[in-house]
């Protein structure tokens, strides 16, 4: 048997995990001493709070879970005779991994023939959700690893992600993002337009002066890169920004038409103490990246 998994990186709630068929990773921040796990040292997500925080001058880090965590989260299925799929947020953006491989070497020790399989979606937040649910339809509807493994090679790079940074220090910070620098300098109205690469690391491609500028941007590269997006769901993700968000729905559907299938969501804590509050970005089925 195949059991999935997924992280709280890749926007997913642990209800939605459930639903969807996923165990859930819970990926940390860190505020003050206080070291907080996504839906299980506090159970929802009260994300307006969270962002105010960061608009007070708190800026959370955030670290990689131990290599005696991931055991605890995986051990549990090799022991019954089941193999993992995880599907992961990018490789590329964390040093967690790192750990994952080493409690992973123990595993194999101990349960010989047992697999662990994963999918880097090469994205964080919407990208990756965009992808967990992809995943969780083919599983659900009989798809065998290998069919999903196929499908994830093909696909993982044509989910685009777009948006555009409100406040450059929380990405300043967190040094996650390559081509910043160009940007930085108190350039007052200025948004660098960022983008997941094929490689899996946000990178700054563009600009623009305001908010409305900033959106326009970004849905030119929609038009531009969208490959048959009516039927694929287009996913909007704001860190506390839900009237802009809706705002950039709104965009999309006088682009595209009133039909498109386009979900809002807020971005998960661990990320939103890389980017910040007030950001709007957009995951969409693109022809590449």
């Amino acid at each position: 048997m195949i059991v999935l998994y997924t992280d709280s990186d890749c926007d997913i709630t642990l209800k939605e995990a459930n639903d969807l068929g996923f165990k859930l990773i819970s990926m940390p921040y860190i505020i003050g001493e206080e070291v907080y796990y996504p839906y299980q040292t506090l159970e929802e997500f009260d994300y307006h709070s969270f962002y105010n925080k960061l608009r007070e001058g708190i800026i959370p880090k955030t670290s990689a879970i131990s290599p005696g965590e991931y055991m605890n989260y995986f051990e549990s299925e090799f022991e019954k005779g089941n193999d993992i799929l995880y599907v992961h947020f990018s490789k590329a953006m964390s040093g967690t991994f790192n750990s994952m491989n080493i409690a992973l070497e123990e595993l194999y020790e101990k349960y010989p023939g047992r697999k662990l399989y994963t999918i880097d979606t090469k994205a964080i937040s919407i990208g990756s959700r965009a992808i967990v649910k992809e995943v969780s339809r083919l599983y659900n509807e009989g798809a065998s690893i290998n069919e999903i493994l196929t499908w994830a090679e093909k696909e993982v790079d044509k989910y685009a992600v777009y948006f555009y940074a409100d406040d450059l220090k929380f990405f300043a910070k967190s040094g996650r993002v390559s081509g910043l620098a160009a940007f930085m300098g108190g350039l007052i109205g200025i948004h660098p337009i960022i983008h997941m690469d094929s490689d899996g690391m946000m990178k700054s491609i563009s600009k623009a002066r305001g908010k409305k500028m900033s959106l326009k941007k970004v849905l030119d590269y929609v038009i531009t890169l969208q490959d048959d997006i009516k039927s694929h769901q287009v996913i909007i993700a704001h860190s506390d920004n839900l009237e802009l968000a809706q705002t950039f729905s709104q965009m999309m559907k006088d682009e595209f038409g009133n039909d498109l299938d386009i979900e809002i969501t807020c971005v998960n804590p661990t990320a939103g103490s890389h980017c910040g509050p007030n950001n709007i970005g957009v995951s969409f089925h693109a022809k590449h990246r």
